[in-house]
């Protein structure tokens, strides 16, 4: 009992004299005596200051998930997520994602305004570029593709004045997607209308020279209430001279294939070119269609169906129809030879020979296959290789002779979406928007990712832009740029 006493009046003493020491101390040496001590010393920490100081010590990102609470990285702390009654919760996952991604592409907007000159790969400036190319590092091939690719990093983002006979409607009307012809001197617009519906226009391209950027939208009477499945341009009097849509059916009526004449869409018309007619197909349930630039299948479309392909000549009507495990949601002929490449749901991807009259053995050339459902497939000009997309973010380059996957391309962003691919050789480029609203830009040859393009309006599913690429915009004497079309605007990234 007595030593008992004498310990307490030792520990009373000793705290007398640390709290005489700190009052003889200022406020700012008294934390630093106390951010000294070390984690046994400094005594439990209660439960309400728990979450901030573990994001302070380590930071947002190694903070530990706790089931049913969100934590916030601004204000250092977590909050409950409540059930949602009334669906009033004003935290829920989707939208603190969606949160999440809203500043990011804020972010980003902000470096792509300020930062004038992007650099693709580290070490390629201009400068060191025409250097190496002067002491014989790179041969001309490896020069242009380089210059191409510091110009793409380059190009700056300008709005497009879209003048039209209706200016209300292009205040209201958002674009669904944009189709460039072979020569990029029109744009084919699927526009979504307020009232419900989607209607046609062609925008003239000819006039897109900086630095005024103004178009024509050319429009039409035609307006549908039926989903657009797949466009394409068709050349059925002379080249790119319709266009081919794909719509889905509704309540009793069937879907349907039509040839829609460009001719429909200009107010005048040259001596000796009348408008066309409007040609239609009763084809229902129709995913996909491509046009054939084939000598050995003239004059001929073929659609992509439930479990189904089928090949229809215009001028004779003649059909031909070959069966599939799957259905078909991307098609394109090949140019030299009589193959018609296809892209399945089941993620498989065959050539069907076109001299094969039925469905015998042999009229499958080539098969692929991929792990989720193909949205795209493009032939490439030598007809030896072969890119695909596919509803699982992957994108593939494929050697058609050995049907090997020889490069794929990183960072692609899907999970259910139809989303095209386009490949341009010439500037050696790949360029894709995926479901995040990111464009992004690939170098064709080793697939290293060049840029990404954030969207110039806040994400939404409902608002993913369409693009359209092109070493010539405008014509043959425009200039390459790349052409982005969503809500009611359109922007143009032009070479500077």
């Amino acid at each position: 009992m007595y030593k008992n006493n004498w310990q307490n009046r030792r520990r009373g003493r000793r705290s007398h004299q640390q709290n005489s020491r700190l009052r003889q101390h200022g406020p700012d040496e008294r934390c630093n005596s106390v951010a000294e001590q070390s984690p046994q010393d400094s005594g439990p920490i209660s439960d309400d200051e728990s979450p901030s100081t573990s994001s302070g010590s380590a930071g947002s990102s190694s903070v530990p998930d706790l089931p049913g609470f969100y934590f916030d990285p601004e204000k250092k702390r977590y909050f409950r997520l409540l059930p949602g009654h009334n669906n009033c919760n004003p935290l829920t996952k989707e939208s603190i994602r969606q949160k999440e991604m809203e500043s990011k592409r804020l972010q980003l907007l902000e470096e792509e305004d300020k930062q004038k000159k992007k650099i693709a790969r580290v070490g390629f400036n201009a400068s060191s570029l025409l250097q190496k190319s002067k002491l014989g590092f790179l041969n001309v091939t490896s020069y242009c593709r380089l210059a191409h690719e510091l110009r793409v990093s380059c190009m700056q983002r300008k709005k497009v004045q879209i003048q039209s006979s209706d200016p209300s409607a292009l205040a209201s009307d958002r674009f669904n997607l944009i189709l460039a012809d072979t020569n990029s001197d029109r744009l084919f617009t699927v526009n979504d209308v307020k009232v419900g519906g989607s209607k046609y226009g062609i925008i003239s391209l000819r006039g897109l020279k900086t630095p005024s950027l103004k178009v024509h939208m050319h429009e039409n009477l035609y307006f549908t209430n039926r989903k657009v499945n797949s466009v394409c341009w068709a050349s059925l009097n002379h080249l790119d001279s319709h266009i081919l849509l794909c719509l889905m059916g509704i309540a009793e009526t069937p879907g349907c294939a039509t040839l829609l004449p460009a001719s429909l869409f200009v107010s005048s018309h040259p001596a000796g070119d009348r408008p066309g007619m409007l040609c239609s197909f009763r084809i229902p349930g129709a995913w996909s269609c491509a046009w054939s630039l084939n000598i050995q299948a003239n004059n001929c479309f073929s659609t992509g169906l439930s479990r189904r392909v089928l090949v229809t000549n215009v001028v004779t009507g003649h059909r031909q129809s070959f069966g599939t495990s799957s259905d078909v949601l991307a098609q394109q002929f090949a140019l030299m030879a009589p193959l018609l490449f296809n892209g399945c749901r089941s993620g498989e991807i065959f050539a069907i020979d076109l001299r094969c009259r039925n469905q015998g053995k042999g009229w499958k050339a080539t098969r692929l296959f991929h792990d989720s459902a193909v949205t795209s497939v493009q032939i490439l000009q030598e007809e030896q290789n072969l890119m695909a997309s596919d509803m699982a973010g992957t994108i593939k380059l494929w050697d058609l002779r050995t049907t090997k996957c020889i490069r794929q391309y990183e960072g692609h962003v899907n999970e259910y979406a139809y989303l095209p691919l386009h490949v341009h050789e010439e500037e050696g480029i790949v360029v894709a928007v995926g479901q995040d609203c990111y464009t992004r830009i690939w170098s064709f040859h080793d697939a290293c990712l060049l840029r990404t393009i954030p969207s110039p309006h806040p994400t939404s599913k409902a608002d993913i832009p369409s693009v359209a690429f092109s070493s010539r915009l405008g014509g043959f004497r425009g200039a390459p740029g790349l052409l982005m079309a969503v809500q009611q605007d359109l922007y143009c990234f032009s070479y500077t």
